[in-house]
C-alpha cells in the first residue's frame, strides 16, 4: 500500500482502529468531540470519502447509516510506514536508524536490551 494518508485522515483511522476496525459516522463524531476536535461534518465526510478512495476504508450500509470499515489494520499501516520511512531517510539501513536512536537518547540502552531479548525469543 503505497498511498499516503494525511494527519487528519490518520486521526479518523485511529478512531476506527480503536473501535475494532469499524465505526459508524456518529461514533466517529462523538470521539472527535471527546478529543476536543471541533471538525465540521463536511470536513469529516470529505476525509472519510478520501480514505475510501484510497482504499483504506470501505463503506457498509446499515439501513440508512454508513459504517466505515478499515481495509488495513493499524499494524499493517505501521509496517508500511516504517518501511517507507526507513527507505526514504536511511536508505533501508536499519543499523543507521538504531544508531541515530541511541545517539539521540531516543532509545535507551535498557530498551535496546529488551529488543535484543525479544529478538532472541522470536528466533528460537
Amino acid at each position: 500500500m503505497a498511498q499516503q494518508i494525511s494527519e487528519s485522515e490518520l486521526v479518523l483511522m485511529k478512531i476506527i482502529w480503536k473501535n475494532g476496525g469499524a465505526a459508524l459516522y456518529s461514533y466517529i463524531m462523538e470521539e472527535l468531540e471527546k478529543d476536543k476536535k471541533e471538525w465540521k461534518n463536511n470536513t469529516v465526510l470529505t476525509l472519510l470519502s478520501r480514505l475510501v478512495e484510497k482504499k483504506f476504508l470501505k463503506v457498509k450500509k446499515i439501513g440508512r447509516r454508513n459504517e466505515y470499515v478499515a481495509t488495513v489494520t493499524e499494524a499493517e499501516y505501521q509496517t508500511t510506514q516504517t518501511h517507507s520511512f526507513l527507505n526514504k531517510v536511511y536508505g533501508g539501513n536499519v543499523k543507521n536508524l538504531v544508531s541515530t536512536l541511541l545517539q539521540q537518547d531516543i532509545l535507551s540502552a535498557e530498551e535496546l536490551k529488551e529488543i535484543e531479548a525479544f529478538w532472541r525469543e522470536e528466533n528460537e
